[in-house]
């Protein structure tokens, strides 16, 4: 059973007791830690070119300077606002499971995830209501859906890691990047801070469930989840490309610059690299091959 393995799995415990205790010691008010300013210039860079969807390819080179700015701005905005729709999502399953059968050792830390969480969902919001006027919508993507089944509450864990870990590639290199306005480095940098502690014990989760879940699961229900999780995080990248943003940028027929960046040649090579650790974790515990 699940509880067996996440309840009683010495390493495991060891493990949540140092991420609660560095929770506990690491708290910040975010209420107070954030200076707002009234306006961010559009002459600048809002998000590290090098992560904008257009970097490397024939589109960036057509765009002008002014252009690629507000590209990035825009760009910036719909990355805030997916994690605002993704952080709320992981609280409605992480709150469901607080305090039941099968998770009683982790729900100490679940309280402090579901804090850091919350405020995480309330300065990405602010940063985007502020100067954005706006919250991008959630994409579609029947795909993202999570099945109801015995392998339910590993999905969930799983999607939430592969969240994690795409934000986070965004977020470390964000935060040292002096070529962006320090309120937006800030905010990746504190989110880092948070998520690299969010990360560790999604990893250590997402081992124990999936272990439990091949004791008794056929080779097909493992290709399931397998091919779940890749359409899962090829959904999650493409949720980078936003129509809205390239409208919202001044560039014409925004659905044909998302066909065009899609396609692009090094598209591949930008989606490795934002989940490089990823896939190399998922491999390494066999849970896509």
């Amino acid at each position: 059973m699940v509880s067996e393995l996440i309840n009683s799995d010495k390493r495991f415990l060891e493990i949540l007791d140092r991420l609660t205790t560095k929770s506990i010691d690491d708290y910040y008010n975010p209420y107070r830690l954030f200076e707002w300013p009234e306006s961010l210039p559009d002459e600048m860079w809002w998000m590290s070119p090098e992560l904008t969807t257009v970097h490397g390819t024939a589109l960036a080179e057509r765009l002008t300077e002014q252009q690629l700015y507000a590209l990035s701005k825009y760009e910036s905005l719909n990355f805030y606002s997916l994690n605002v729709h993704g952080i709320r999502e992981l609280l409605i399953e992480v709150t469901r499971r607080i305090h039941t059968r099968g998770f009683e050792t982790p729900s100490e830390f679940f309280h402090h995830f579901i804090g850091e969480e919350n405020e995480h969902m309330w300065f990405f919001a602010e940063f985007c209501l502020r100067y954005g006027r706006k919250i991008y919508r959630q994409p579609a993507g029947a795909s993202a859906e999570i099945p109801k089944s015995d392998v339910e509450s590993l999905l969930v864990f799983a999607r939430i890691l592969i969240f994690e870990e795409l934000v986070d590639h965004f977020n470390s290199r964000m935060a040292q990047d002096d070529r962006l306005h320090e309120t937006i480095r800030a905010i990746n940098r504190i989110h880092h801070q948070d998520e690299s502690r969010h990360i560790a014990f999604g990893r250590e989760l997402v081992t124990a469930l999936f272990a439990d879940v091949k004791r008794t699961a056929t080779e097909q229900e493992l290709a399931d989840i397998a091919g779940y999780l890749r359409r899962y995080l090829t959904y999650s990248f493409e949720s980078l490309f936003n129509p809205h943003v390239y409208r919202d940028a001044g560039l014409a027929d925004p659905l044909a610059v998302r066909e065009e960046l899609l396609a692009a040649p090094g598209r591949a090579a930008f989606e490795h690299s934002v989940f490089r650790k990823t896939s190399k974790f998922l491999e390494k515990i066999g849970i896509v091959r």
